[in-house]
């Protein structure tokens, strides 16, 4: 990264730690490696600096730099004591997982000094249970994703802009810096194709260049947050680095499928995909599930439930999983566009995550909605389509949403222009939706 490169904001995420900022809870922020949550702590130093706190109540430790990394937690107490002011202080941890016993430092800063402490960390690991006792109601986490859509133009020094239709009225383009117009649709399939990776941005929208700093994330994910990690806790449970590469590239394949751990195995030995002279049989479903709970901890794929919206009750059938970055997927996959669909869920899902849901898939008899969204006040029925121009199409996206019975609102998102009301069904185009 170019360090003279201009912080982007991202308000979303700043925003909330400055919710909290001064408070006693401990700011945690997690999220996949390379999602941004350095520059977070980066945009929270810059304000305070430009709100007149001074640079020595500021202590920064990244725990990947080699300053930093072999110390213990009685080290990193003492270097902080070291260097307290007699006054508050604001404390910055990056990748904070990397020290072990690091919640016995944490916990002593919040007895024995007047401090506001950040951390981040790439695993959910770092929150897990066994930790939770330390900062039980101690602690706030702020989830990160990569970037949305709308971030993604604003990044990479794009403007959403209104220009003269051809035919009468206004429509949206985007317009670089030159002043080079294109289309929203354009835009987006980038989007697609690159994904929301921050660092996408400095190397530029040229696939080798994007997807050799992808690799680089994905085996850095692979090799630090996973098989390092195992080997930390001792547990020496995710050890095959061909089986853990085979279930990611399996999951990637079927994002927005129903799949479970034995149908997994199954596959896997089915396709000849394990067959590597040594392994016999196919992996136990107790084995692939635990790689699994893996890839959730380190925020590579996401888990979503299925929601009995008559019986109110989650269920314990197959669930679905979508991957935290559609470029990280392409990346592994290669480009193609016969699951695009598929792709657009994805997009969907993420969006939703990012807006404040929780998100389920419906089932309503033997029918299934895309995405059931809520949030403490409000909940959101979604259907997910490319193109609801077929009448079969159309028949099949409404039919769940008009057996619900209750007033929320219910939406088809698609790439279809304008918005479109179904009695009380609203269609709305997807990149405009994205761009609210």
């Amino acid at each position: 990264m170019n360090s003279k490169r201009k912080l982007k904001n991202r308000d979303l995420y700043l925003d909330k730690l400055l919710a909290f900022k001064d408070t006693e809870p401990v700011k945690v922020v997690t999220g996949i490696r390379g999602c941004g949550k350095t520059t977070l702590l980066k945009l929270m130093v810059q304000h305070l600096k430009d709100n007149d706190v001074d640079e020595n109540q500021i202590i920064e430790m990244n725990f990947e730099s080699g300053e930093y990394k072999n110390m213990t937690s009685d080290e990193v107490y003492s270097f902080i004591k070291g260097k307290y002011a007699e006054k508050r202080m604001y404390l910055f941890f990056d990748e904070i997982q990397r020290i072990d016993k690091w919640e016995d430092a944490i916990n002593a800063f919040r007895v024995d000094l007047d401090c506001d402490i950040y951390v981040t960390g790439s695993n959910a690991y770092l929150l897990s249970s066994e930790y939770s006792t330390y900062l039980s109601g101690r602690c706030v986490e702020i989830k990160m994703l990569p970037l949305s859509f709308k971030e993604f133009i604003y990044f990479n020094d794009l403007e959403l802009k209104l220009v003269k239709s051809a035919f009468g009225g206004e429509k949206k383009v985007i317009v670089d810096e030159s002043g080079t117009q294109y289309s929203l649709s354009e835009a987006f399939d980038a989007y697609l194709r690159f994904g929301g990776m921050p660092g996408i941005v400095d190397v530029g929208l040229e696939q080798d260049r994007a997807f050799a700093l992808l690799d680089g994330i994905y085996s850095t994910v692979v090799i630090r947050d996973i098989l390092e990690r195992e080997k930390r806790r001792g547990q020496r449970q995710i050890t095959d680095a061909l089986l853990l590469r085979k279930i990611i590239l399996f999951l990637c394949d079927n994002i927005g499928s129903s799949v479970s751990a034995n149908s997994i195995g199954n596959s896997l030995v089915n396709e000849g995909l394990l067959e590597d002279g040594k392994r016999k049989g196919k992996p136990s479903g107790h084995t692939i599930q635990a790689y699994i709970e893996t890839l959730l901890e380190s925020y590579f794929f996401y888990e979503i439930k299925r929601f009995d919206i008559k019986g109110k009750e989650y269920l314990r059938t197959l669930g679905k999983y979508y991957i935290v970055d559609v470029g990280l997927r392409n990346c592994l996959l290669g480009i193609r566009d016969r699951d695009r669909g598929h792709v657009i869920e994805n997009v969907v899902y993420l969006e939703l995550l990012r807006r404040g849901y929780d998100v389920a898939i419906g089932k309503l008899d033997n029918m299934e909605i895309d995405f059931i969204a809520t949030n403490t006040t409000d909940r959101l029925y979604v259907q997910v389509t490319e193109s609801m121009a077929m009448e079969s199409v159309k028949t099949r996206e409404l039919a769940p949403l008009q057996k619900v019975s209750d007033n929320y609102e219910k939406m088809i998102l698609s790439m279809d222009d304008g918005i479109v009301n179904h009695e009380g069904i609203k269609q709305v185009n997807l990149i405009d939706w994205l761009l609210q």
